[in-house]
């Protein structure tokens, strides 16, 4: 069954959990390309500034840490030594972002506060490895033929043979990582019941 949640609900939620990466509570937003991570992530993050003393927390989206198409999965050491690492030890973290137009990292590098809350959203953000630190872990899904829409409306049509080999490779890490079926929270990124989606998102089964 369908069930509608406020975002506000589950700040609070995660707010009351305890930290397990350091003093920080590790949020992984997670799911296939195109299903609605980011969105999910950006409302969150406002929901969790709207609370007394949260402040917005950082949000690490994957795909800046991605060296091109073909580090869809093993960028994680990367993450693991300039974010996590840093951060399960109680000192702030910091990374370089991938720029896809010039293709190459930039040398400026983008600080991670040891904060109450961590978002980090994108494709396997809520691996095997991540689970011993992670106190949610939210899985985005929405059908296939809709995902890949909004993928090239975003990017274009150039980006079709990559984004081909980029679900299958989604498919397969998904299948063989079980993340679905071990995620805390299942979310509905492509929604047909009417609901406030600044506030509210819609639970799976």
């Amino acid at each position: 069954m369908v069930v509608v949640e406020a975002y506000a609900q589950l700040a609070r939620r995660v707010l009351a959990a305890p930290a397990r990466l350091g003093r920080t509570r590790l949020v992984a937003v997670d799911g296939p390309s195109g299903a609605g991570k980011s969105v999910f992530a950006a409302r969150l993050a406002d929901a969790l500034a709207g609370l007394p003393g949260g402040g917005r927390p950082p949000v690490v989206h994957t795909d800046d840490l991605l060296d091109g198409w073909a580090d869809q999965l093993t960028f994680w050491p990367r993450l693991e030594a300039c974010v996590l690492a840093p951060l399960r030890a109680g000192r702030p973290g910091a990374y370089q972002r991938y720029s896809w137009v010039r293709q190459r990292f930039l040398p400026r590098p983008v600080p991670v506060p040891v904060t109450p809350v961590l978002l980090v959203e994108g494709v396997s953000a809520a691996r095997a490895a991540a689970r011993p630190d992670l106190t949610l872990a939210v899985f985005v899904t929405a059908p296939a033929p809709l995902r890949l829409a909004r993928a090239v409306e975003r990017d274009g049509v150039q980006i079709l043979p990559e984004l081909r080999r980029w679900h299958a490779g989604e498919r397969a890490h998904f299948a063989a990582d079980r993340t679905r079926a071990r995620a805390d929270l299942v979310v509905d990124g492509a929604p047909a019941l009417p609901h406030d989606a600044d506030r509210y998102y819609l639970r799976l089964p």
